[in-house]
């Protein structure tokens, strides 16, 4: 069987924890060729531990001997790297956000369309089981029209104070571009992509430029803090469906809240668990499922479908047009807030 020769841009705490050692299992399918990482160090330290042979000093160095490569450098340098690989004929994973802005995410999905290459975002989130059973059971009419969408991406006191997660240059925003944004992409996933109609957002930050606050993650600078920490927001899609949403790294709540619940014509259902919700023979019906919402299986199975998609034997969970979607919609959110009304999307 033909091998996918793979390459690896940015090899921190994301690559060493979930990709790397996703492809690593697919040895069958994938040949890792090589790494590159601006701290030349870190790239020579982790192409050792995992057995990747080689180090390149320049990223499109990689570009001549792989066939694939997965971008997980800080979402400032997404769309120029992804770029640069596409015009060389290389497939891309590309970690989440697509990009910082949506015009650079447009720029993206022009480059994989002219080359005719592949391009996935790294949403792994479609990839638990309890996504898949909430999809089938979508399609299936368990729920008919879906009608509200509620979303809480919350987490008490846990800022990652590690790393660029709270610098807005090179991330572009906070706890909305960096966790929200797998929710808004699974709902809407979920919902059957419809089009977004109108965006009010809410963005705050007051809690981490707080000095001396409670971090279960470490300590934080607060001086330094300059991305949104709890966004709030209200999203209209076609179709009249409606979608409330909410995220936080810092909120002061009881405990952390991981939420995607769709409410319907004929029914409804809660991903995380998965639980369905129907009135079936004159009685209010619960149905619980034991699916999980194993983050590490999904990341497995997220690289498996990249590596048969560059093999041409599955299309990709998650396209790029979809990925696109999520983007314009954090713009949306961000910019609402900023301004202090809503944002109508054309």
């Amino acid at each position: 069987m033909k091998k996918v020769k793979l390459g690896f841009i940015g090899v921190g705490g994301i690559a060493q924890s979930r990709h790397i050692p996703s492809f690593e299992v697919l040895k069958g399918k994938v040949e890792m060729v090589g790494v590159h990482d601006v701290n030349e160090k870190r790239a020579q330290e982790v192409a050792k531990r995992f057995g990747i042979p080689h180090v390149y000093s320049q990223y499109d160095d990689l570009f001549p001997n792989v066939d694939a490569v997965v971008i997980c450098t800080p979402n400032k340098f997404h769309h120029e790297i992804a770029i640069s690989a596409l015009e060389a004929n290389v497939h891309v994973l590309c970690e989440k956000p697509m990009a910082i802005t949506y015009e650079k995410a447009q720029q993206m999905l022009q480059a994989a369309q002219k080359a005719d290459r592949l391009l996935a975002i790294a949403y792994q989130y479609r990839f638990t089981e309890v996504a898949q059973l909430a999809k089938q059971a979508v399609l299936q009419n368990e729920l008919g029209e879906p009608l509200v969408t509620r979303i809480q991406a919350m987490r008490r006191r846990k800022v990652p104070g590690w790393g660029v997660f709270t610098n807005r240059e090179l991330q572009g925003g906070g706890c909305l571009i960096d966790y929200g944004c797998h929710f808004l992409d699974l709902a809407i996933w979920l919902l059957g992509n419809p089009k977004p109609i109108e965006v009010m957002g809410k963005t705050y930050n007051r809690l981490s430029k707080i000095p001396h606050q409670i971090n279960d993650w470490g300590p934080l600078d607060h001086e330094s803090f300059d991305v949104d920490d709890h966004v709030s927001g209200y999203i209209t899609f076609e179709k009249d469906i409606s979608l409330l949403f909410e995220c936080s790294w810092v909120a002061n709540i009881k405990e952390d809240v991981k939420h995607l619940s769709i409410s319907g014509a004929h029914g409804g259902l809660s991903v995380f668990p998965f639980e369905l919700y129907q009135p079936k023979l004159g009685s209010l019906m619960n149905s619980i499922s034991e699916a999980k919402a194993d983050l590490i299986t999904a990341g497995r199975q997220q690289a498996e479908n990249f590596i048969n998609s560059c093999l041409g034997t599955e299309e990709l969970v998650v396209k790029p047009e979809e990925a696109l979607k999520v983007t314009k919609i954090i713009d949306a959110l961000y910019q609402s807030s900023e301004i202090g009304t809503s944002i109508r999307l054309q």
